[in-house]
C-alpha cells in the first residue's frame, strides 16, 4: 500500500467519525464508547473536594508526625545515640515532601475550581452567541444594502 493510499484511507476513517455542530448525546453515568475524555461537573466537584479534603488532612497529620519524629530525634541524640540525628533529618525531610504533596493538591483543588468556572463561562458565551446569531431566523430583517436611508434633520433640533 502507498502512502497516499493509506493516507487517503486514513482521512476518510476520520471524516467518518467527525461531528460538526453538535457533540453526541450519551447518559452522563456510562463509559464513552470511542475513547474520548468525557468528564462531568459533579466528577469535577467530587475530585476536587477530596483533593481539598487530602490537603487539609495532610497540613494537620503531616506537622503531627514531623513534630513528634522531631521530638524523638533531639531526646535520642541528646542521650547520645546516633539515630537522634537520623531522625531529625528524617523529620526534615518528611515536612518537606508533606508540603510537596500538600500543594499539589491544592494546585489540583485550585486547578479544578478554576476548570468549572472557566467551563461555565465558556457555555454561556456560547450559549449567548448561539441565540444572537439566530436572530435572524425569527424576525424579518432586512440586509444592509436593502435598508432604507433615514434623512438626517437639517437644522436646529429643539
Amino acid at each position: 500500500m502507498s502512502f497516499e493510499e493509506e493516507w487517503a484511507g486514513l482521512k476518510a476513517n476520520a471524516a467518518a467519525r467527525m461531528q460538526l455542530n453538535g457533540a453526541p448525546t450519551s447518559d452522563p453515568r456510562s463509559a464513552p464508547s470511542d475513547g474520548d475524555l468525557v468528564i462531568y461537573d459533579d466528577e469535577l466537584g467530587k475530585i476536587g473536594h477530596f483533593a481539598y479534603q487530602l490537603h487539609n488532612n495532610l497540613k494537620a497529620d503531616g506537622t503531627h508526625a514531623r513534630t513528634t519524629t522531631e521530638a524523638a530525634g533531639t531526646s535520642l541524640a541528646s542521650d547520645g545515640f546516633e539515630m537522634g540525628k537520623a531522625l531529625t533529618a528524617a523529620s526534615k525531610v518528611w515536612d518537606e515532601q508533606v508540603g510537596t504533596l500538600a500543594d499539589s493538591c491544592a494546585h489540583i483543588s485550585n486547578h479544578l475550581d478554576f476548570t468549572k468556572a472557566s467551563k461555565k463561562k465558556d457555555d454561556e458565551w456560547v450559549a449567548t452567541q448561539v441565540s444572537a446569531s439566530r436572530i435572524a431566523d425569527y424576525y424579518d430583517v432586512p440586509e444592509e444594502d436593502t435598508k432604507p436611508s433615514i434623512p438626517k434633520a437639517q437644522g436646529p433640533i429643539m
